[in-house]
């Protein structure tokens, strides 16, 4: 090994990616719309050539796999006596690979959320670190004078990284995912923390022990704000019947409450997920605020038009005149969207369901039928 890592080859490596990079920072600006290209295509062609959108969350982790490695490889040379790169190459590199990650998550952060919810706070987030990826003045001098903060935005970067690659490339569940980014992403921030132990008194570790404990509590508690970067629902309805042999929602009335006592209310949805993935959603019927009660459903990816499920519900409450409303959640607490609706005995304030089928999100601009191939058919239901 150090007959091959001499100074001279050191040095000699080290130019060639000082002369790389020199070349590459005058087309820098064309990295950011490659990189939300690339997402874009990856979570569209996701169901129809699943290799491609591996092969493109691959090659997201091959490039986090380097950039942690140089840190690696630079302490290294550093404690062997040999040369490192600069500063300033080396924040270049981590900046492309950061904004190769905000980037080519994001399609998948927008088109989940749900923009009605908290969630629109953590899609602004991503927002606002890909604009800052791409200001270089402030880049720069977050990365050189504020650490600790660089070290958050680096640590949110692998959340990203995780959250989205790892259902299209392993098929885990999107909360296996949120738990294993969770867990990955602390490790990654607890360097910024790494200071308080200089002196390693025990009041610092009991510090940094418990900084590690609010950071893991707090992100639990905030993973419904979390977007399911593979799943999103692509359509929903009301009704107060439905057609098994079709698969439809049918019918049309005025919610009163007579109404619903004596048809009962089916809630529709249709979930999108990449093929190969199972899910387990619920839907969680609410009144006045109230939880009444929680409907599990088994999904699977695949299908175009959303993995078709529905729930029914007949037990109301006595009085079940108010506000109502069905969350569409997550094994893991994450929003996939949610109904509202409203029970009167005034036929004018009730809301009516009417079996219409109406698209959220992207779905109703139908930027698939862009994409030749035809997918599966497949639903769940199940009745309270």
């Amino acid at each position: 090994m150090g007959a091959l890592l001499t100074p001279t080859r050191i040095a000699s490596a080290q130019q060639r990616i000082e002369r790389i990079v020199e070349r590459l920072k005058p087309w820098s600006w064309l990295w950011p719309p490659m990189a939300f290209a690339a997402g874009l295509g990856s979570f569209f062609l996701v169901d129809r050539q699943q290799w491609l959108g591996a092969a493109l969350a691959l090659g997201l982790v091959f490039a986090w796999t380097l950039l942690l490695s140089e840190g690696l490889i630079s302490r290294w040379l550093s404690r062997r006596g040999h040369p490192t790169l600069p500063r300033g190459v080396a924040t270049f590199v981590a900046q492309m690979i950061h904004q190769e990650t905000l980037f080519f998550t994001l399609p998948f952060i927008l088109v989940t959320t749900v923009w009605n919810s908290g969630q629109t706070l953590f899609a602004l987030l991503v927002g606002g670190m890909a604009l800052l990826s791409i200001i270089d003045p402030l880049y720069f001098k977050v990365a050189e004078r504020w650490r600790s903060v660089y070290f958050m935005f680096h640590a949110q970067c692998v959340f990203l990284v995780l959250l989205v690659t790892l259902p299209i490339m392993v098929h885990l569940t999107t909360g296996q995912s949120l738990l294993l980014a969770l867990g990955i992403t602390i490790l990654v921030a607890l360097p910024s923390f790494w200071h308080l132990l200089k002196q390693g008194s025990l009041k610092r570790w009991c510090i940094f022990f418990g900084i590690t404990l609010v950071l893991a509590y707090t992100a639990w508690l905030g993973r419904i704000w979390v977007p399911p970067a593979s799943l999103w629902m692509t359509s929903s309805a009301i009704s107060p019947a439905f057609d098994t042999t079709q698969r439809v929602p049918q019918g049309s009335m005025a919610l009163t409450p007579q109404a619903i006592s004596e048809n009962g209310l089916y809630v529709y949805t249709a979930i999108r997920a990449p093929r190969g993935l199972s899910e387990i959603i619920t839907h969680a019927w609410h009144h006045n605020g109230q939880a009444m009660d929680v409907v599990e459903l088994n999904i699977n990816g695949g299908r175009e038009q959303g993995y078709r499920a529905w729930s029914h519900k007949q037990n109301f409450p006595a009085d079940p005149s108010g506000e109502w409303r069905v969350d569409i959640m997550t094994s893991s607490g994450q929003r996939l969207g949610l109904i509202r609706f409203k029970v009167s005995e005034d036929d004018e304030l009730a809301s009516r369901a009417d079996g219409v089928i109406r698209a959220s999100g992207l779905s109703g601009l139908n930027l698939r039928r862009f994409v030749p191939g035809r997918s599966n058919d497949d639903e769940a239901q199940a009745s309270e």
